[in-house]
């Protein structure tokens, strides 16, 4: 993980809102049929509906986030879920508090 990467993807308030309502997605999502939110993810049009952006916008914000590793992505069939990657999260957290 790089953390230029990581520290851009953080600087946009779009994307620091989709890493907090992926933390908790059954708070923030509409359970959706045979999907586990919390396992598999958030489909990217729920999340694109949330933000209130256009599907191509919150497609961006979303790859910047995967690309600094901070969220991952699971294909089943022609949708995309979305999940916090938690231990890269958790390495963002133990890099700020070194010494």
């Amino acid at each position: 993980m790089e953390q230029i990467e990581v520290f851009k993807a953080l600087s946009n308030e779009a994307r620091l809102q989709i890493l907090e309502w992926l933390k908790n997605p059954a708070v923030y999502f509409s359970p959706q049929e045979g999907i586990d939110l919390e396992e598999i993810g958030v489909c990217v049009s729920q999340i694109t509906e949330k933000l209130g952006m256009n599907q191509s916008t919150a497609s961006q914000y979303l790859a910047i986030l995967q690309r600094a590793g901070l969220i991952t992505a699971t294909r089943i069939g022609k949708w995309t879920y979305y999940r916090r990657n938690e231990d890269a999260i958790n390495q963002v957290g133990l890099f700020l508090k070194k010494d």
